[in-house]
């Protein structure tokens, strides 16, 4: 086919506003073209090969470039039109459409009806991913024709201006479903001024931050979903930044940021470190060369303001020295041979440990303002001494009051109970290494985090709103270096000044920010998500260190279900899919298979068990899981949790079991659709697929849009009434009606 170039240059785009909240940009797609002799939408293979994100911030300005690449691997030649849904708050500079080397560049049109257009577009595609990319300005244009096996490129330049997030500025982009085949997209972000941040944090992606001066920020995980970035304004003071979500009907969400100051080495807090390291005869070989690794990189943190303890334990217990040694040069090389002598063998003598690590010697007083951190690192049940988990708990949380503990276990033969009740009592955190798991790593990791005490004894003063809830409950110290991130829900709306306040050298120490706590958000729905992980990682570590009560199975219940979250005390039961009408759950009975089929009890779930069984496989994944959840700093952490959670639980299950998992839901098939196994719901509101109703529910609870992408034949389990999603429903909804429906859903 001979090109006609006059032909390309007749490119149209429009762009289309469409009357929904926006968030961000987003990868485009193509649809099918319909003139005569071009391929039909039945034998349509354009996918798209490649996305390339490219931000440049300079000022407040960030410049978007956005490559994307389309192939086509049919036997005919296509041709359709390029869609791309642009943020709201973006300035469009040019589109750009290449053949070879030859750039062809749109012109930007106004058109009226968005809304109309993008929905009749999904409804066309009959395409529930489309779902998730609406809420934005969207851009048209016209493809040339692809050549079988040809790949075309477009380019989408825009700029954006970032928006003030308390003491950060934030840049947000949000990609389109997930395509399979697909690579993930590229997303790069170059700082022209890095001087003027602190280290960017994304609360939804991990990132990975290079070049000279933390001038490049890339997106390390595979990216999906809103992709958003924190850009700390340098200050020598914490900075605070807040995103909000609140959903309508409910107590509104909120993610708090606690950026550390910029602190010279005379300003920052000195530390009394106690290092407690397992050197029984289970830890010979790899794990006790990682654990003296581990060791020489903690040494390594220490100045001259530290003072530290080094004592290891097997049958019997010894320390470097008797109490603390001041962390001079000469002191640190001593303490390295002594490390590197470290020999295992013998028991595991876990009361004599904490006993010498908590006891006080003459000249241990506090050092001024000092803070007291104690690391335990152990890989094995107690076998020498005291051997009850209790008790063992007991004494280390009479004797540390004042010291911050934190515990890591190695291996699925610890005793999960002790190590986690040693690290709530004492305001820590524990760690759980795998037995395949870098200890080094994780070790190192901590010693980084403890490195330089900012601030300490933190707690929210003051707020706009009413805070009903902390994730975690106790603030965490500050570090320098080290972000905090704090999760929370709050009742009612306002705003004004939330105020955090510290304590430095015997010094209260205040920092505050603006803050509005709407009334109605619904842009930020990974904060739910978030909080929600953090709250099940501290309900499921509460019920096995103070027992299972009904309200808090419930809860973990409610919030899995909700968010999507797999959990050791979800029931995710293996049978025939409940669907009923509601007039035959009136009664308020669970049946299987219709009407006619044999009632179901409620799941039951076991109590914990106690804390002299809580070691092996089972109990160390379970705390691994917990750990994992409480400590997510990020959407993606979380999702990735919940992903390893749900491999451990599917890797219990014969194959003939294994339905669909979206979502961190179970589906079963039914009929010639899914079903959600936790359906226990007394109502099912059924919804015309890709009717206006439809598109009214899927904007009101944004958290069906990854099951409905299974097909237009979905049940979704909520917890007063589940939604089901059909060819045949309700078409249209009142706004009070869609407002209880959204209530009943999420059980507000």
């Amino acid at each position: 086919m001979t090109r006609n170039i006059s032909q390309y240059r007749s490119l149209l785009c429009s762009a289309l506003l469409l009357a929904l909240p926006s968030t961000g940009a987003a990868q485009g797609w193509i649809d099918p073209g319909t003139r005569p002799g071009l391929v039909r939408p039945a034998a349509w293979q354009v996918s798209r090969v490649a996305t390339s994100i490219r931000a440049t911030v300079e000022g407040r300005v960030a410049r978007i470039e956005v490559e994307e690449q389309f192939r086509n691997d049919g036997s005919s030649i296509a041709e359709g039109t390029y869609h791309y849904p642009l943020a709201g708050e973006a300035v469009f500079q040019s589109l750009s459409l290449w053949m070879g080397e030859t750039e062809m560049r749109g012109e930007l049109m106004d058109a009226a009806k968005a809304r109309g257009i993008y929905e009749e577009i999904v409804r066309q595609r009959r395409d529930p991913a489309l779902v998730t990319l609406a809420g934005h300005q969207l851009l048209r244009a016209q493809v040339f024709p692809i050549q079988p096996g040809e790949t075309r490129k477009v380019v989408l330049r825009f700029t954006q201006v970032l928006e003030r997030q308390g003491d950060a500025l934030r840049w947000r982009y949000a990609l389109g479903p997930e395509e399979r085949g697909s690579a993930h997209p590229d997303i790069r972000v170059t700082l022209r001024e890095p001087a003027r941040f602190g280290r960017p944090f994304s609360p939804t992606h991990a990132l990975q931050v290079s070049g000279a001066d933390d001038r490049t920020v890339a997106v390390s995980d595979a990216a999906r979903g809103d992709v958003e970035i924190l850009l700390p304004l340098q200050s020598t003071a914490p900075g605070l930044s807040v995103i909000t979500h609140a959903p309508a009907g409910e107590d509104g969400y909120f993610l708090l940021y606690v950026t550390p100051p910029e602190l010279s080495e005379t300003q920052r807090i000195g530390r009394d470190l106690t290092l407690v390291v397992d050197v029984s005869g289970s830890m010979s070989g790899p794990k006790l060369v990682q654990a003296k690794a581990a060791l020489h990189q903690v040494l390594g943190t220490l100045t001259l303001r530290d003072r530290f303890r080094l004592i290891s334990f097997s049958s019997g217990v010894h320390a470097f020295r008797d109490g603390f040694t001041v962390a001079d040069a000469a002191a640190l090389d001593a303490a390295r041979a002594w490390t590197s002598a470290l020999v295992a063998d013998g028991g595991t003598n876990i009361e004599g440990a904490l006993q010498e690590a908590l006891r006080t010697t003459r000249g241990d007083e506090a050092r001024g303002d000092n803070l007291r951190l104690l690391v335990f690192l152990t890989d094995g049940v107690p076998s020498v001494g005291q051997t009850q988990p209790e008790r063992l708990a007991a004494l280390a949380a009479q004797q540390a009051a004042t010291t911050r503990v934190f515990t890591i276990g190695i291996g699925p033969d610890v005793n999960t109970y002790l190590l986690e009740r040693m690290a709530q009592d004492g305001r820590g955190s524990a760690d759980f290494v795998p037995p395949d798991g870098n200890v080094e790593q994780t070790v190192g990791s901590l010693a980084r985090k403890l490195r330089a005490p900012a601030l300490v004894d933190l707690q929210v003063v003051s707020s706009p709103a009413r805070i009903v809830s902390l994730e975690p409950m106790r603030l965490p110290d500050l570090f320098a270096g080290q972000e905090l991130v704090v999760l929370g829900r709050y009742q009612g709306s306002g705003t004004g000044p939330l105020v955090i306040e510290g304590r430095r050298d015997g010094q209260r120490v205040r920092v505050s920010t603006t803050v509005e706590f709407a009334a109605r958000d619904d842009d930020h729905e990974y904060v739910s998500t978030l909080w929600a992980a953090r709250r099940i990682g501290a309900l499921t570590r509460t019920m096995r260190l103070e027992g299972s009560t009904p309200a808090r199975i419930e809860e973990i219940r409610a919030l899995a279900l909700r968010h999507g979250i797999v959990t050791e005390y979800t029931a995710y039961l293996v049978q025939e899919p409940v669907i009923m009408s509601a007039q035959t759950l009136a009664g308020g009975n669970l049946r299987r298979g219709g009407p006619g089929g044999t009632a179901l009890a409620a799941p039951s779930i076991a109590a914990a068990p106690p804390a002299s069984a809580q070691t092996g496989v089972g109990a160390f994944q379970v705390a691994q899981t917990s750990a994992d959840y409480a400590s997510a700093n990020s959407a993606s952490e979380a999702r990735k949790f919940s992903e390893r959670a749900q491999a451990r639980s599917e890797s219990a299950m014969s194959k003939e079991t294994r339905e669909r998992v979206i979502g961190g839901r179970r589906f079963a098939p039914h009929g010639t659709g899914w079903s959600d196994v936790n359906q226990r719901a007394q109502r099912i509101v059924t919804v015309e697929a890709f009717s206006p109703a439809y598109f009214a529910v899927l904007k009101a609870m944004p958290e069906l849009r990854d099951a409905i992408a299974l097909g237009d034949d979905v049940l979704v389990a909520g917890t007063r009434v589940s939604v089901r999603i059909h060819r045949t429903g309700q078409t249209t909804m009142a706004g009070s009606d869609l407002m209880q429906l959204v209530k009943a859903f999420r059980g507000a």
